[in-house]
């Protein structure tokens, strides 16, 4: 009976070792559950990392877009009618000099093509809140000339250098919203010294500003004549004119 078993053991030993390279070696036969999820995941986050690299150039792609210069429009329509195009293809809005009502993208970036009839009129208010308007496309606005406020809100494409080309708004820009514009400094805000007509300054919620406060009050004695409002930071700073305790002593032992 030994034998007997120890026979057919031996018998079934090729069997199994043969079991794996019949698998392997048949072309028709799929690869096993764990190489083919590894092909999978590999192919997959190769398309991932490829799209990724491609978003940033997208990005800017859609940024020079938006901002480029409506030479042809204002060659054949005038200043007026192409700085009214480009805020409107900005899904932003603005009201002509003069006028009630303004105009304006809806959700979807349709507008209304009435503003082509008023090639004399200026535009006096603008309104470019959370667009993508940046230094280039301010080319489009230049000519602007009764210009009087300007809203930038939560613009990330604004920033140092953009402010620094405010100053051809100089004799009429009166109000300026550059709240919550991610890319503006101290070194930008220096620049609005030129704005010499400017009299409402919103600068709330600027993360690259360190010292917001004291920001306030230097450009409120740069621009005396403006009101500075700076909401949305924490104010740590605080200034007094009464004396320390220290002040005080050091003051009797100088008597």
């Amino acid at each position: 009976m030994a034998k007997t078993s120890m026979r057919r053991t031996f018998r079934l030993v090729p069997l199994l070792a043969a079991t794996p390279r019949h698998w392997s070696s048949n072309p028709g036969a799929p690869p096993p559950l764990q190489t083919r999820l590894l092909l999978y995941l590999s192919h997959r986050f190769h398309d991932v990392e490829t799209l990724l690299s491609w978003i940033p150039w997208l990005k800017s792609r859609g940024v020079r877009q938006k901002n480029i210069f409506y030479g042809y429009t204002q060659e054949n329509f005038g200043d007026n009618v192409a700085a009214a195009f480009y805020i409107l293809s900005l899904r932003g809005g603005f009201r002509f000099a003069g006028q009630s009502e303004w105009f304006r993208s809806n959700k979807r970036g349709k507008f209304s093509w009435d503003f082509i009839n008023q090639r004399d009129a200026t535009i006096e208010e603008v309104d470019a809140s959370n667009t993508l308007i940046n230094y280039t496309g301010l080319e489009n606005l230049v000519k602007q000339k009764s210009l009087r406020t300007l809203s930038l809100c939560g613009c990330v494409e604004v920033d140092d250098w953009f402010l620094s080309r405010l100053h051809v708004f100089q004799d009429t820009l009166e109000e300026l919203d550059i709240s919550h514009c991610p890319q503006i400094t101290v070194g930008g805000l220096a620049s609005l010294r030129n704005l010499r007509a400017l009299r409402r300054l919103d600068i709330s919620s600027l993360p690259k500003l360190q010292d917001p406060g004291l920001v306030a009050i230097l450009l409120e004695e740069m621009l005396p004549q403006c009101q500075v409002t700076a909401f949305g930071f924490d104010h740590s700073l605080t200034y007094s004119h009464t004396p320390t305790d220290a002040q005080r002593t050091e003051s009797v032992q100088e008597q």
